[in-house]
């Protein structure tokens, strides 16, 4: 199960950009991998791993913006196709990690 996280944080003022920095500190302490700017992506093993992180985030989400979380399975994941640049190589380990799992 990948848990992906989505968001647009204002960043006009001093206070917003270290709100959305603090944000985004905490999803790479989660273990979350940046996969663009403003998407992240973790590896969950059941539902439970999904539900654990899902409390995690709603506990640290920043006062504005817009933050969305989607759940997909290794399958779904799988099929994302880069289109255009290359794919970090933490996104790789990840994916590489998940086929050993």
């Amino acid at each position: 199960m990948w848990l992906m996280v989505f968001f647009d944080l204002p960043v006009t003022t001093k206070k917003e950009r270290g709100n959305a920095t603090r944000f985004r500190n905490f999803l790479k302490r989660d273990g979350f991998l940046m996969i663009q700017f403003s998407v992240y992506a973790r590896i969950c093993r059941a539902e439970e791993g999904v539900e654990k992180h899902l409390k995690r985030i709603k506990s640290n989400l920043p006062p504005k913006g817009s933050v969305r979380t989607l759940q997909i399975t290794d399958k779904q994941y799988a099929r994302m196709q880069l289109l255009v640049g290359e794919s970090a190589k933490t996104e790789r380990k990840a994916s590489e990690q998940l086929v050993l799992l």
